[in-house]
């Protein structure tokens, strides 16, 4: 400490090492943008020979057929859209109650190991939630949820539409819940983190003058860090997005476009995890890597739309 404060202004200490630092923080960087146009770069060429055969109508079009070598995306890019929306939708309201109750309600003493259960269950891998959701949630959900519905509805009704699907629990809905689990302790333990950067003097202060618990959380702990809950919320939807295993074990992998809540359908990861091994064909492999690519714009349009948000709460 005391060679910083005493040896010489801070142009004489500014030798090989500082230039060297320097030199390894820019290539550092460097190498990440670098990485990051080679994903771009090969993506757009491994994809060119579908988006060449197949024109804009690959993203517009629901038929995959390996045997006719006609492919096109839009039942994916739908099935990921549906599931990680309706994902988010379940998500985000558990995550703010849990992440409420810990700050504000939950003892002292208990709050810690229940963030700490939390943070476990954000860490367990997605195939484990793959494996429950087939073989615990999608029976007990055709069961006990699907079949009585579609028992119950009258044929050519909109809720037969709306709910029509086979009645083996691996669809577009259940594969929601699933991505919804696995969200919730990851948006429920970074919504805490943020609760808990507000001042324990101001919300104490709050109390003091009156306001009930409801308030000071309307009133002062989301308005205090509402630009980086806007973050948190991208980043699940982002995770929704580009789940893959999970999602593969329970969607039902049909490649057609969803035609109801509870039909099987198919996300942009889990084709390219289910097909990649066996694709053999020119076309096919580049239909593949063409839904990559489109996923991958995907994310970074999710991560923009984030950032013009944040600059808008800023304004």
């Amino acid at each position: 400490m005391a060679s910083l404060f005493s040896t010489g202004t801070v142009t004489e200490r500014q030798g090989a090492g500082e230039t060297l630092f320097r030199f390894a923080c820019a290539a550092a960087a460097t190498l990440l943008m670098t990485a990051l146009a080679g994903v771009v770069v090969s993506l757009a060429i491994g994809g060119w020979p579908a988006f060449r055969a197949f024109g804009p109508g690959f993203l517009f079009t629901a038929t995959w057929n390996p045997v006719t070598e006609i492919y096109g995306a839009a039942g994916p890019i739908v099935g990921t859209i549906v599931t990680a929306g309706i994902a988010l939708l379940f998500a985000l309201p558990l995550a703010l109650g849990v992440a409420i109750f810990l700050v504000e309600f939950c003892p002292a003493t208990l709050a810690p190991p229940v963030a700490v259960a939390i943070e476990l269950l954000a860490g367990i891998p997605s195939i484990v939630y793959g494996m429950w959701g087939l073989f615990v949630l999608a029976p007990w959900f055709a069961e006990h949820i699907q079949l009585p519905i579609a028992l119950s509805t009258t044929p050519g009704s909109w809720a037969d539409a709306f709910f029509s699907g086979t009645p083996n629990g691996a669809n577009i809905f259940t594969a929601s819940l699933v991505l919804a689990v696995m969200i919730l302790p990851y948006m429920a333990a970074v919504f805490r983190e943020l609760f808990l950067t507000v001042p324990a003097q101001v919300r104490e202060a709050a109390y003091g003058l009156g306001c009930t618990p409801l308030e000071v959380v309307r009133s002062i702990t989301i308005p205090s860090v509402k630009r980086s809950m806007i973050g948190v919320i991208m980043l699940g939807l982002g995770r929704a997005l580009g789940e893959t295993m999970a999602v593969t074990f329970i969607i039902g992998n049909a490649h057609a476009m969803p035609r109801s809540l509870f039909d099987g359908g198919s996300t942009i990861a889990s084709t390219i995890a289910n097909e990649f091994t066996e694709a053999t064909g020119v076309l096919h492999e580049a239909s593949l890597v063409a839904l990559g690519l489109i996923l991958f714009l995907m994310t970074f349009a999710v991560l923009a739309l984030a950032r013009f948000l944040l600059q808008g709460s800023e304004r």
